[in-house]
């Protein structure tokens, strides 16, 4: 084992957002934990990336949904880094369906992965922040739906409201030890999981239209709130759940 200076770990990050997020933390001189649950392919192509940039970067297959998993994903970080000072939750996933339509399957699926994994991997990165003694911070990746309706959205955006209702419980449980919890909540990105959505067209086409700022949200505007979020100047900031989405639910 060899020590790191500052290490991160990105759920989901083997595409879209997560890689941007674990790309931008590396340039910013944190070794980084590629976890990814099916392409091991683009995985290491992103591993690949980090090094290019000369930072360490391991790629950790975990299906974050189950317990067992996560904890045998930070006994690997503990293996290869012993330490963690960010946490990224990024892995999401979610059934797309009517509200009529859904099963028990498709809800126990999409809270397992939106808020089962949360839970644990918050748990288990600000055990590891607390003995180290230095503090951290970990941030969630949220959507609109959390607080509106959008159409086939009602498992993910539920899991999403209960994304920044625990953020907010575990902000102020965590706050003493210097661990800041925070979430980032975007507007319609397109990104390869938005072609899972039946309405991914219309759903884009009308959100460019209406965004007062005149585009799209992009996975780099997303990156760019969560780095703030665990820099240094964001000390001060304790459960919020900030909104990138160029001002479109302003509007609504």
């Amino acid at each position: 084992m060899t020590k790191s200076d500052k290490v991160a770990l990105v759920t989901g990050s083997s595409r879209g957002i997560g890689k941007k997020i674990a790309l931008k933390l590396a340039e910013k001189g944190y070794d980084v934990v590629i976890n990814f649950a099916r392409s091991r392919e683009k995985a290491e192509e992103t591993a690949e990336e980090i090094r290019k940039l000369g930072r360490r970067a391991i790629t950790v297959r975990a299906n974050i949904a189950k317990k067992e998993k996560v904890q045998e994903m930070f006994e690997k970080i503990d293996e290869e880094f012993g330490r963690i000072d960010v946490l990224i939750n990024n892995a999401a996933s979610g059934v797309l369906r009517p509200v009529l339509e859904l099963e028990e399957s498709h809800w126990d699926w999409t809270m397992n992965i939106n808020n089962k994994a949360m839970l644990f991997c918050s748990q288990m990165a600000a055990q590891r922040m607390k003995k180290q003694g230095t503090g951290g911070a970990i941030v969630s990746l949220s959507s609109l739906g959390a607080g509106r309706y959008l159409k086939n959205y009602t498992t993910v955006g539920v899991s999403k409201a209960a994304v920044e209702a625990l953020t907010r419980y575990l902000a102020v449980e965590l706050a003493p030890y210097q661990i800041r919890v925070n979430a980032v909540s975007g507007g319609a990105v397109d990104t390869e999981a938005l072609t899972h959505f039946p309405n991914r067209d219309e759903l884009l086409g009308d959100s460019k239209e209406r965004t007062p700022a005149g585009r799209l949200v992009e996975p780099e505007d997303l990156a760019n709130a969560a780095l703030f979020l665990v820099s240094e100047e964001a000390t001060m900031i304790c459960g919020q759940t900030i909104i990138v989405d160029g001002g479109i639910s302003l509007l609504t």
